[in-house]
C-alpha cells in the first residue's frame, strides 16, 4: 500500500522518486544493521520493485548497485559461489581483454576515429540472471568479452561500427540499433556481437559521451534541461498506465503483482484501423490489444485480424502491425478462462481475473474442485479424506479466507497454488504418528563381517534394535528409544519430530539408549549439496564421494529454473566423523555453494 501511494504521488513529480531510489540504496549499504528478517524483506522489495523503477528510468549505475546488493542479501551463498568463480577467472580474462582493447584501438586511430575504449563492467547479478533466462552455464556468459566505445559524435558511432566489423566477422541478427530507435528508458546506444581473437565473442556497445551519460542516469541526467519535455513523454505514458491500475480498485497486493509485471516489460507499437497507436508489452496478443483499447472489447473479443489477415488469439504481435478486433453481442459473452495464459500485460490479466471474480464465482469454486481433486489423485490421497469440508475449512482458516468456497475460488482463479493448498491440507490430517521402516542404519553384510547397529539398551542386552529412517541417527548424535509393539527398540535422534510426539502421546514407552562405541556398524546418512548448475557437476560430486569410499545407496538430483541443482545422497559410512571431511571437499567442488547432512525439521 505504501509503494502504492508512493507512486501516485510522483506522477506529478519525478524527483519524489529519484529521491526515493537514493534513499533506498543508502538503506542497502547499510542493511548489515538490520535483523535478518527485515534485511530480507528490504532485499526482496529493492529487487521486485526499486531496481525496476531504476531500470525503467534509466538510471543503470543505480540499478546494478541494487541489484547486487539485494542479490548478496537474499542469496548469500549463491553470491559468494559466484564472486568465487569470477575472481578465479579474472587474470586470464582481463588479459585477453587488453589485448582485444589495444587491437581495436589501433584500428579506430587507423580511420582517424577519436574515441574512448573500455571493458563493460560484469554485475554479478546480470551474470546469474543471463544463467537462469538464457538458460546457460557460467562460462559461457563470463568468457563474453564485453566492450564499450564512446565517441564524440553521432555519425561516429556509424563510423565505429564499420571498423568493428572490417576488423571481426559480425555475428548475423546480433545487431541493434537504439539510436533511432531509443528503448523505453531513453536507453541509446548501438550494439553488435562480433568473433573476436580465439574465436571467442565480442559484444560491443557504441554511444556518444550525451548517450553514455543518459544509460548510466536516465531521466535524472536531463533534470532541468530544456529537451525534457520532449525526452520523459514515454514515462508520462508509462505513469498514465499506474493511474489505470489505480483506478481499478485492485488490493494492494495485486496491484504489487502488476506494477511488478508491467517495470519489467519492454514495448511493441501497432495500429487501431483508424490509424491510431497504441503501446502493448513484448509479447503482447489479439487479447492484450482488446483490452487496451476498453475493457467491453476486450471482454465481448472473438477473433482478430492482423495486416488485414484472421489471426488466432494467442499469436504475438509486432511493432507497425495493424489490429482489427472482432466482438461478439451475445449478451453471456466473456472471456476465456485461457486467456491468463497468454496476455502479456498487466491491465489485461487483471481485467479478465475482475471479470470472473465477479461473474463466475460458482465456475470458479468447480474448477478449484477439479483442480483440487487431480492434485490429490496424483499424489495418492484419497478424495473424501482430504477435500472434506472440515478440513477445507481449518485450511481456509489458516490461509486468511473467510470460509472453504472462498478458498476454492481463490485455487480455481489461480491466487492460491494447488499444490500448497494440498501440502497444508495433508498437514491438517495426518495428525498420527506412525512407526516407519528403520533403515537408517544397518548392520555390517556378512561377507564383511558381524556387527549391530551399535547401540546399546540398559538391561536388555537381547532386546531388538532398529534405527528409525525418519531421522537417520548415527554414532555420536544424542537418541532416545522407543519400545515397538513386535518390533524392539526403534531408537531415533533427540530432536526428531517423531521422536518428540511419541514422547507426548505414550512417556511410558520411552526408553534410554545410548552409543556402544566399542560395537562396529554401518550406517546411512544422507546428503544434500546445492550448486549452480553446470556440465559435469554430478560426475566431480559423484567422484569426490568415490574418493572418501562412500557407498552411495540412492541418489536425486534436480534443477529448478534458477539453475540451482539440488542433490541429495544416502550414503553408508563405517565412521560418522568422516562425514565432516567429505562436506568440506564437496563444498570446495567449483560452483558448488553448500553442502551438508540433512537432518530432521532442518534444511
Amino acid at each position: 500500500a505504501t509503494v502504492r501511494k508512493m507512486l501516485m504521488a510522483m506522477a506529478a513529480d519525478w524527483r519524489v522518486l529519484i529521491i526515493k531510489l537514493s534513499d533506498r540504496l543508502h538503506n542497502m549499504r547499510t542493511l548489515a544493521a538490520m535483523p535478518r528478517w527485515k534485511q530480507e524483506r528490504t532485499a526482496r522489495e529493492t529487487q521486485d520493485i526499486y531496481a525496476p523503477l531504476a531500470h525503467r528510468l534509466g538510471i543503470g549505475e543505480l540499478r546494478w548497485q541494487l541489484e547486487d546488493l539485494a542479490f548478496a542479501t537474499l542469496y548469500p551463498k549463491r553470491y559468494a559461489s559466484i564472486e568465487e568463480m569470477v575472481a578465479d577467472r579474472a587474470p586470464e580474462r582481463d588479459l585477453y581483454l587488453e589485448q582485444v582493447i589495444a587491437q581495436l584501438k589501433e584500428k579506430l586511430a587507423e580511420l582517424s576515429i577519436v574515441a574512448e575504449v573500455k571493458g563493460r563492467p560484469k554485475h554479478l547479478w546480470s551474470i546469474y540472471e543471463k544463467m537462469v533466462v538464457k538458460n546457460r552455464e557460467f562460462d559461457d556468459i563470463y568468457d563474453l568479452v564485453g566492450i564499450r566505445i564512446i565517441v564524440e559524435r553521432e555519425k561516429d558511432c556509424w563510423a565505429a561500427l564499420g571498423c568493428i566489423h572490417a576488423l571481426w566477422p559480425p555475428v548475423q541478427g546480433r545487431f541493434k540499433d537504439y539510436i533511432n530507435t531509443p528503448k523505453f528508458n531513453l536507453y541509446q546506444s548501438l550494439h553488435t556481437t562480433a568473433i573476436g581473437p580465439q574465436g571467442k565473442p565480442i559484444e560491443v556497445q557504441i554511444r556518444t559521451a550525451e548517450m553514455d551519460r543518459r544509460a548510466e542516469h536516465g531521466i535524472a541526467a536531463h533534470w532541468g534541461y530544456k529537451e525534457r519535455d520532449h525526452l520523459d513523454v514515454a514515462e508520462r505514458a508509462w505513469m498514465g498506465r499506474i493511474a489505470d491500475l489505480q483506478s481499478d480498485a485492485l488490493g494492494p497486493i495485486e496491484f504489487l503483482e502488476n506494477l511488478k509485471g508491467d517495470l519489467q516489460l519492454e514495448e511493441v507499437y501497432v495500429f487501431t484501423p483508424k490509424g491510431k497507436i497504441v503501446t502493448l508489452a513484448t509479447g503482447a496478443t489479439p487479447v492484450d490489444f482488446a483490452y487496451a483499447i476498453h475493457t467491453e472489447v476486450g471482454h465481448r473479443c472473438i477473433g482478430a485480424k492482423v495486416n488485414g489477415r484472421l489471426v488466432p488469439l494467442d499469436t504475438k504481435l509486432n511493432s507497425g502491425e495493424t489490429i482489427e478486433i472482432f466482438t461478439s453481442k451475445v449478451a453471456s459473452a466473456g472471456p476465456s478462462r485461457d486467456w491468463l495464459k497468454i496476455v502479456a500485460t498487466p491491465r489485461a490479466r487483471s481485467k479478465i481475473r475482475h471479470w470472473f471474480s465477479r461473474e463466475r464465482r460458482e465456475d470458479a469454486i468447480e474448477s478449484g474442485k477439479e483442480e483440487l481433486a487431480r492434485a490429490l489423485r496424483r499424489e495418492g490421497h484419497p478424495v473424501q479424506k482430504f477435500a472434506a469440508a472440515p478440513a477445507l475449512a481449518a485450511a481456509a482458516e489458516k490461509l486468511g479466507y473467510p470460509d472453504a468456497e472462498s478458498l476454492l475460488v481463490a485455487v480455481g482463479e489461480g491466487h492460491v497454488s494447488v499444490r500448497s493448498l494440498l501440502q497444508r491440507l495433508v498437514r491438517e490430517t495426518d495428525q498420527g504418528v506412525e512407526e516407519q521402516e528403520p533403515t537408517t542404519a544397518r548392520s555390517r553384510r556378512s561377507r564383511v563381517g558381524q556387527g549391530t547397529p551399535g547401540v546399546y539398551v540398559e538391561g536388555l542386552d537381547d532386546m531388538m534394535v532398529r534405527l528409525s529412517r525418519c531421522c537417520t541417527p548415527v554414532s555420536g548424535d544424542p537418541i532416545i528409544g522407543f519400545v515397538t509393539r513386535g518390533r524392539g527398540v526403534s531408537v531415533h535422534r533427540a530432536d526428531c519430530a517423531n521422536a518428540l510426539s511419541l514422547k507426548e502421546g505414550t512417556r511410558e514407552r520411552i526408553i534410554e539408549v545410548e552409543w556402544d562405541n566399542e560395537s562396529t556398524g554401518v550406517y546411512v546418512a544422507s546428503v544434500e549439496i546445492k550448486a549452480i548448475d553446470r556440465s559435469r557437476l554430478l560426475a566431480d560430486v559423484s567422484r569426490v564421494l568415490s574418493e572418501h569410499h562412500l557407498n552411495i545407496l540412492s541418489s536425486s538430483s534436480q534443477t529448478d529454473n534458477d539453475r540451482i541443482s539440488r542433490m541429495r545422497f544416502e550414503v553408508e559410512l563405517a565412521d560418522p566423523a568422516h562425514l565432516d571431511s567429505v562436506l568440506g571437499a564437496l563444498r570446495r567442488l567449483d560452483s558448488v555453494y553448500d553442502a551438508y547432512r540433512l537432518l530432521p525439521g532442518r534444511g
